[in-house]
């Protein structure tokens, strides 16, 4: 009997997918929202396709600043590409200006290496931070940081974020945020959302209390035995609870909560929401809500599939979540999505387009009606 075992759960995991997979098709998409329609304002690539400074591009990231946007992203021939760097626009309220390489995979070694994940986070002290990993691949990277006191005109001197023992034993280099941007606790520390691909996909965080010269790691808060989870990011609820959700390899995305303001996390478990195994991001907005925006799709399948389709969802709890826009549905990738909310109450979506270019949209979330 159990010689059975391995097949049994394989069964019961099949059965569980696919009973999710056509609960997630009886859920209500929305067109294709146009500029001006509902809660979306304006949508506009970061720089045009005809003349841009790199073949295909990858996994945006973007902040506020005192004098505007910033936003960033990886560019190269291709992901993986040794001539892959980080790449850098700025937006000070008259566009966004022409993109510059700030960062490349250069360290002095005799072999060059690709950048990958950039996140940019600005914390209420202290300059604009410019996490970004360098290395072969996903497995063997290790996390750096650069730092910028102009709201990103110029840049520090890269430097990596270190090594920490209670990471895996394949790979202990500190990553910072992993795809996903940090938050900032009452208390002044920032709490980054990580994970790792060794042995299976395994979520973490990464705290510092001094702006990312000294580090603790919390995690993995599981095992990967159920859900193969990476590149989480953070909702905050009243009293001190948070919720993350992940990218996994299950066709869902994946949940865990905790209730003592990150310092331990509980199961990770489904929600309600498709993943084709593509990033994800939310934000929890000045009033409360939940916003995410996600591929509302499986990875195989009639279309649209995979990453053909991007859309926003809102929730009050973060369990119920109603799919409220879609901002893209067509043949081709729009994926890895980063999101902000402004102090003007806006929020701010950059993510993939083609893999070409950086989109950037803007939604005004007051005219967001959870129940039309």
């Amino acid at each position: 009997m159990i010689k059975f075992l391995p097949c049994l759960t394989l069964l019961i995991h099949w059965m569980m997918i696919n009973s999710f997979c056509v609960n997630a098709e009886e859920v209500q998409i929305p067109p294709v929202t146009q500029p001006g329609q509902r809660a979306y304002l304006s949508g506009e690539l970061i720089y045009p396709l005809e003349g841009r400074q790199t073949l295909q591009c990858h996994a945006s990231t973007i902040a506020e600043t005192s004098n505007g946007l910033v936003a960033a992203w990886f560019g190269g021939e291709h992901e993986k590409n040794p001539d892959v760097g980080i790449w850098v626009s700025r937006n000070d309220g008259q566009g966004w200006s022409t993109p510059v390489e700030v960062v490349d995979g250069s360290e002095g070694e005799e072999q060059e290496y690709a950048c990958w994940n950039p996140v940019l986070f600005q914390p209420a002290d202290g300059p604009l931070m410019l996490f970004y990993k360098v290395g072969l691949d996903p497995r063997q990277w290790w996390g750096m940081l650069v730092t910028s006191s102009d709201a990103g005109r110029t840049w520090t001197k890269p430097r990596r974020l270190g090594t920490n023992s209670a990471l895996p034993e394949e790979n202990q280099n500190l990553l910072g945020p992993v795809k996903n941007k940090p938050i900032l606790l009452a208390n002044g520390d920032i709490l980054c959302p990580s994970s790792t691909e060794n042995e299976g996909w395994k979520v973490h965080f990464e705290l510092t209390k001094d702006l990312g010269k000294t580090w603790e790691v919390i995690g993995p808060i599981h095992d990967a035995s159920k859900y193969n989870a990476i590149q989480p990011s953070i909702l905050t609820y009243p009293e001190h609870r948070m919720q993350v959700l992940c990218r996994s390899q299950e066709g869902v995305i994946v949940q865990s909560w905790s209730e003592d303001n990150g310092k331990s996390w509980g199961p990770v478990t489904a929600t309600e929401l498709p993943n084709p195994n593509s990033g994800t991001d939310a934000v929890t907005l000045a009033d409360g809500r939940q916003l995410l925006v996600y591929n509302h799709t499986q990875k195989r399948g009639d279309f649209p599939a995979g990453r053909t389709m991007l859309n926003v969802a809102i929730s009050q709890d973060g369990i119920t979540w109603t799919p409220m826009m879609t901002l893209e549905k067509d043949r081709g990738e729009f994926s890895y999505p980063a999101m902000i909310q402004t102090r003007d109450g806006l929020v701010h979506i950059t993510y993939t387009w083609m893999r070409q270019t950086v989109k950037h949209v803007v939604i005004d979330p007051a005219k967001i009606n959870q129940h039309d």
